[in-house]
């Protein structure tokens, strides 16, 4: 799909002089393929997932995730949370939004959990970089890591543990506005416009020191340091979490450093972390909820990222 790029890049890197396969010419290769591919992808999978999610607004997720008992409202959540991804501000509001309406406190973690790890941004960049059975690893590992999490919490019975006034809050019934197939676009269209002006930069540096890794980096290093490390997945998993402003510029880092050895499972640990195990999600959700449950919330959701991680170096 993508193979004007590459050889535009080689062109390019010929033209000034350098051999696209070694050191420096390698890694302007890298930097120049990767960032066509990935913005072209960006662009193409936002605007879907935009599309789609015009079709969720917050009002009509909840009424849907009213109707579903049980386990089944934990899957609907994690999957309703596929196709309304919110950032980290929004994580309060939401949250009140559920509890008021009477969403099981469970239910409403599958939906946090799952919302920020998988998202439109992050997996039109795994397309572009890993292909579709990476990005669809991705998809299915965030549903079931929220469905875990949030069956787990809720057998925990934490109720207790949500700050009393957010119970005693009255939000009122929110009408659901009907949209127009010109409104839904337009809703798409800007979108993508105010993702890709918000990452582009964070995308660019990722590409630029995934460039470095691919060119300057020998494989082996790669290999013998954390290839199959036992302890890479965790220290990946911990490391990513106060890189969540820069989140979506470690998927090409982790595009070189896979290139260079590293377990695809350690990757996606690394990369669904630095969503998922935000520290601004956290501070934000001290306002509604105690300290014990946003701690159950992240060890929960670090251990079934870690998990993924082992697993999928297993099998992959």
């Amino acid at each position: 799909m993508f193979q004007w790029a590459h050889d535009l890049a080689t062109i390019v890197v010929e033209w000034l002089g350098l051999n696209p396969e070694l050191s420096w010419g390698a890694s302007l290769h890298f930097f120049i393929y990767d960032t066509i591919k990935i913005l072209i992808l960006l662009f193409i999978m936002i605007f879907i997932v935009s599309y789609i999610r015009s079709y969720f607004p917050p009002e009509k997720t909840k009424k849907i995730l009213e109707k579903f008992p049980g386990i089944t409202g934990n899957i609907m959540a994690s999957l309703l949370g596929v196709v309304t991804p919110f950032c980290s501000c929004s994580s309060v509001p939401i949250f009140i939004g559920f509890i008021e309406t009477g969403v099981p406190l469970g239910v409403t973690f599958s939906f946090l959990i799952t919302s920020p790890i998988v998202n439109e941004a992050a997996f039109g960049m795994l397309l572009a970089s890993f292909g579709w059975q990476v990005a669809t690893i991705y998809v299915i590992s965030g549903i079931v890591i929220g469905v875990v999490g949030g069956v787990i919490i809720g057998k925990f019975k934490m109720e207790n543990q949500v700050e009393e006034y957010v119970y005693n809050i009255q939000m009122g019934e929110s009408q659901i506005e009907k949209t127009t197939q010109n409104e839904r676009f337009s809703f798409a269209y800007e979108n993508v416009k105010d993702v890709i002006k918000r990452v582009w930069l964070f995308v660019i540096i990722g590409i630029g020191i995934g460039g470095l890794i691919h060119g300057k980096i020998p494989a082996e290093f790669i290999t013998t340091y954390l290839g199959n490390n036992l302890f890479t997945v965790p220290l990946a998993t911990v490391i990513a979490v106060p890189l969540y402003s820069n989140a979506l510029g470690t998927i090409p880092i982790a595009e070189a450093l896979i290139g260079k050895g590293l377990g695809l499972g350690t990757a996606l640990a690394f990369m669904m972390a630095t969503t998922a195990l935000s520290l601004p999600e956290g501070i934000l959700l001290r306002k509604v909820i105690k300290p014990k449950l946003i701690f159950t919330f992240f060890a929960i959701t670090a251990l079934a990222i870690m998990f993924t991680g082992y697993l999928f170096n297993i099998i992959l």
